[in-house]
């Protein structure tokens, strides 16, 4: 279902899944509060409560936007199935699967909020204690998926998010013998272990963005349209690796040779769009040359041989800049 390679989709799917996150982890740390009877002299009960509610209504709204644009956005290999069966996707698809699932337990969540008083208050409060699973799988979700996940400051939300979490459980249900140490203890080796973790052995390095210099294999197909005198020939194709890119060259060609030429090239996720001319074209492989909008330019070297259904073409693209 992708319909734009639009920057701003991609940038909103990211910002929408680490702003759900935090309200989660707010809204799950207000509940413990609540549960374990923490007293405020500055926030009446009520008040909390309907804090607590209105997370849980802002938290369902977020996803909703970072699952609707990552099925617009053209960057992320994901068809509607891969988005509501878990497990399903190429792209990670565990850790992936998981944040799918943590959002379908949050909506079954919400049904039994919007009919808690057609339910009995045990069954109610029972399902309740399901908020501690979606907020365990977002956090796997986040942390294992996620394309920002060890940048610092997301580094420092993860480590802060997950130990006050742990320390409000500790708080919340260890034995009064082991709150007074275990509490401090908790959070502090949770906001240690985290980010040492995430910036250790689980480091993932940001997308690269506008390659310069890119030698990977290539996919597409040549399409002509026209008569033998005049005919414009067009490659279309794709480059997946260290980045998305789409290539498209068209050549006008008439009985003199050719007429006139273009050539661009998409960067995925930015949108950036270089654009420029083939310089030389051969049987099976063309040179070019493209701009960018901020004045770097980009020199093209692609070739291709026809796969063994005869559908398409197969071959490398090479960069440099």
């Amino acid at each position: 279902m992708h319909v734009s390679s639009n920057p701003a989709f991609w940038y909103a799917t990211r910002a929408s899944g680490i702003a759900a996150y935090v309200i989660l982890t707010v809204v799950i740390c207000i509940g413990m509060s609540m549960g374990g009877k923490a007293k405020s002299t500055l926030w009446p009960r009520f008040s909390v409560e309907g804090i607590h509610r209105f997370g849980g209504l802002l938290v369902g709204a977020l996803i909703g936007i970072h699952v609707v644009t990552i099925a617009v956005d053209s960057f992320l290999p994901f068809s509607i199935l891969n988005l509501l069966v878990p497990f399903t996707s190429s792209y990670r698809p565990l850790w992936t699967g998981l944040g799918i699932a943590a959002a379908e337990i949050l909506l079954a969540l919400a049904v039994t909020n919007h009919y808690r008083k057609r339910i009995s208050h045990s069954f109610w409060r029972k399902a309740h204690y399901a908020n501690f699973a979606v907020w365990t799988l977002a956090s796997f979700h986040g942390v294992m998926s996620g394309t920002d996940r060890s940048v610092w400051w997301l580094v420092m939300i993860y480590g802060l998010s997950m130990a006050s979490v742990v320390t409000l459980l500790v708080w919340r249900f260890a034995h009064q013998k082991l709150r007074s140490g275990g509490v401090a203890l908790a959070g502090v080796v949770t906001g240690f272990a985290v980010p040492s973790l995430i910036a250790g052995p689980l480091y993932h390095g940001a997308p690269i963005w506008n390659a310069k210099n890119i030698s990977e294999p290539l996919t597409g197909q040549v399409i002509r349209n026209g008569t033998n005198l005049t005919q414009i020939v067009s490659f279309v194709g794709q480059a997946k690796q260290p980045q998305k890119l789409l290539i498209r060259a068209d050549l006008l060609v008439g009985t003199q040779g050719l007429q006139h030429t273009s050539l661009q090239l998409e960067y995925l996720p930015s949108g950036d769009v270089c654009k420029g001319t083939v310089t030389d074209v051969g049987g099976t492989n063309f040179t070019g040359t493209c701009q960018l909008k901020n004045g770097e330019s980009r020199a093209v070297n692609a070739t291709w041989e026809v796969n063994s259904t005869g559908t398409g073409v197969i071959g490398q693209i090479q960069l440099s800049g």
